[in-house]
């Protein structure tokens, strides 16, 4: 991406911000750094962040970064002073980070490895309060491995990504399969499974569901004071678990499409930022976000987890054809094996529901 590209669309958003046209409750903005390796183009990520800071305007900025830590080592001390908070992408021990490889093919564990150590030896504060770690599972990790892994090294606790199983090309399928594992089952397979599932808490599967379980349908959690006074089922409510274009995030490729999250694919761009300035049109971005949905309102309508649904309306196969079919989709069956499998997963963890009230919804 070139710079002048980052500075029409932080011109664009500084305009908004100082207009009566935004109703951020904070006003906070997190400017985060992706790739391929966002390290291998720290021209660019000096110059974002040195813009940044000479906007004219009252909001706090934040800089984060997604990283294989291979250039660490080259540029440390400018990510501590600048506090950018670090997102490291390591897949457990040498076995388990062996899909990750260097040019030549070898693994790219050990140069990895010993970059954080350099990190964490030459500033303790900062690997303490500004890294943080994403751990994609496959076929040659777990997640209690891995988890272990990380947390006996580094005094952290990881994050568990499946492997995105949307888009994949046909051919690549069976090899596709072969490398899958999914957090559940790898989870209950760990000869500490009870330990194992406590020290998750939330990113554990069951948890995570119960927890939007509970929120959802247990018709005892509220927001907020209107929240008591409303009659939930009169309320109209957008039909999949989508968020509306802009309400939590924009994503720039370096193409510069923008995109409403860095997960989806570039097939539904929503605009595009040149050296002339940021091109969006909102009527077609309303139109096509709409079009979307209507595909899917018949099945959401009769969907019995429509109103905890989760599902990506990007995410599912064949959405600008004709006929997409919904993969979260819940008849009542369904639901009712959803419901139990949430309720088995409290009744056997019955102090799950005093952590989840107090220590997440309250907070």
């Amino acid at each position: 991406m070139k710079f002048v590209q980052v500075k029409k669309t932080l011109d664009y958003l500084a305009d908004i911000w100082r207009s009566n046209n935004t109703d951020s409750a904070k006003q906070k903005t997190h400017i985060s750094f992706y790739g391929g390796e966002p390290l291998m183009n720290m021209k660019l990520i000096k110059q974002t962040i040195k813009y940044v800071e000479q906007i004219d305007i009252s909001r706090e900025f934040r800089f984060s970064m997604t990283t294989n830590a291979m250039l660490l080592d080259k540029f440390m001390e400018y990510l501590v002073t600048k506090e950018v908070d670090l997102l490291i992408s390591l897949d457990g021990d040498e076995r388990g980070h062996s899909y990750r490889v260097k040019k030549d093919g070898a693994n790219s564990f050990n140069h990895v490895f010993t970059n954080i150590k350099l990190l964490r030896s030459k500033y303790p504060d900062y690997f303490s309060k500004h890294v943080s770690f994403n751990s994609v599972l496959h076929n040659r990790n777990s997640v209690e491995g891995t988890y272990k892994f990380i947390e006996h090294e580094f005094d952290k606790q990881t994050t568990i990504s499946e492997l995105n199983n949307s888009g994949i090309r046909p051919e690549k399928i069976n090899e596709f399969n072969m490398t899958y594992q999914n957090a559940t089952d790898s989870i209950m397979s760990s000869e500490n499974y009870k330990q194992l599932s406590k020290e998750l808490f939330l990113t554990e599967p069951n948890t995570s569901d119960l927890l939007n379980y509970l929120h959802k349908y247990s018709g005892n959690v509220f927001k907020n004071y209107n929240s008591l006074l409303i009659n939930k089922t009169v309320v109209e409510t957008i039909p999949t678990g989508t968020c509306v274009p802009f309400w939590k995030k924009m994503f720039v490729t370096v193409t510069g499409k923008i995109l409403q999250c860095e997960r989806i694919n570039h097939e539904f761009a929503l605009g595009s930022v040149t050296e002339i300035g940021v091109d969006l049109n909102s009527d077609k971005i309303a139109s096509d976000f709409n079009g979307y949905l209507d595909k899917l309102q018949q099945q959401c309508d009769k969907c019995h987890r429509n109103n905890g649904c989760m599902q990506c309306l990007f995410y599912i196969d064949n959405i600008s054809g004709d006929n997409p079919k919904c993969q979260g989709f819940m008849n009542e069956e369904k639901f009712k094996q959803y419901s139990s499998h949430c309720l088995n997963h409290l009744k056997n963890n019955p102090k799950l529901y005093k952590q989840l009230m107090e220590e997440v919804v309250m907070n």
